[in-house]
């Protein structure tokens, strides 16, 4: 038997999988968590992590060693994008995992970030190819197109992520429309210029917090279920009337609704803009909704096995 850990430390969330490969082969997921830390506060503005952002990381980095440990892991792999690719204390925050984990930090290149997510996201859904598998996160936004045999035809990061866009756009709570408007502008220049082909796309499928959060408002769901937002077929409409919700309200109005956190409350007005602008691009605006992602790419791949 075989034991890993992957940890994936974005800029919003950190989150992490525990996998048991058993002796006959079959995988058994021992732990799967994710912790609000907003590592990406701030860091748009300044070029560094605020330490309330990294006291907050630290809490769930010990939390995490104690799991860890726990489950008598063989190997770990703690993998960090967008938020930990520029800042000026990186050697700080890298230290902070060292000292709580026993790990490096392994920030990532774009082109392993799409190797990784694509491997998760098709081990556990199928989809019609050519597919766009995007992953708004807390910094960046990830566009992947996947054609048949989980083959990346391109792969893309765009500086278009919740937290970026709530920090640069919308400064007021709410939104007001001009606001939105010129995030609206500048998501969608963005979008348009990434070299997608979104007319040639047979399907769409999302990932992270932001996608799924509009999966759970639309499903009506009083407790958070992974299973019930799993596959979920998000319509154009969904999207739009959610979004539309979110951006008209203030942060602790959101915050009030079943299965949010107060930190992805603060910033959801803004990924669900991402999205929206998204699915006006792909067919019929409709999103397959995944929960299985890059976390599960990095664990699949410490185990060596390929997806599918």
């Amino acid at each position: 038997m075989t034991t890993v850990a992957a940890v994936d430390c974005g800029t919003n969330s950190i989150r992490l999988l525990i996998l048991r490969r058993e002796q006959d082969g079959s995988i058994t997921e021992l732990a799967r968590e994710v912790r609000l830390a907003r590592l990406g506060q701030g860091v748009d503005a300044t070029g560094e992590f605020h330490p309330d952002a990294l006291a907050r990381a630290n809490v769930i980095f010990e939390e995490y060693a104690g799991l860890i440990d726990a489950e008598g892991t063989d190997e770990v792999r703690f993998v960090a994008t967008s938020a930990a690719r520029d800042v000026s204390n990186r050697a700080e925050f890298e230290r902070n995992v060292r000292d709580r984990l026993g790990v490096a930090v392994d920030v990532i290149t774009g082109d392993e970030e799409a190797r990784l997510s694509t491997m998760g996201v098709l081990s556990g859904v199928d989809a019609s190819t050519p597919a766009l598998v995007f992953d708004i996160g807390g910094g960046s936004t990830e566009l992947i197109v996947v054609d048949d045999g989980a083959a990346v035809r391109s792969a893309l990061s765009l500086d278009i992520g919740a937290v970026r866009i709530k920090e640069r756009f919308l400064h007021s709570d709410p939104a007001t429309a001009d606001e939105v408007a010129a995030a609206r502008e500048h998501v969608g220049a963005l979008l348009d210029g990434a070299g997608v082909d979104f007319a040639a796309l047979k399907s769409a499928i999302g990932v992270a917090g932001t996608v799924t959060s509009v999966a759970a408002s639309v499903l009506g769901l009083q407790q958070y279920s992974r299973q019930a937002v799993h596959e979920t077929v998000l319509s154009r409409a969904d999207i739009d009337r959610t979004v539309s919700r979110w951006l008209a309200q203030t942060a602790e109005q959101t915050a009030t609704e079943p299965c949010m956190h107060p930190l992805r409350a603060a910033v959801l007005g803004a990924g669900g803009l991402i999205l929206d602008e998204i699915s006006r691009r792909v067919p019929d605006g409709a999103v397959l909704v995944s929960e299985t992602d890059i976390l599960d790419g990095i664990a699949l791949g410490l185990l060596g096995r390929t997806a599918g």
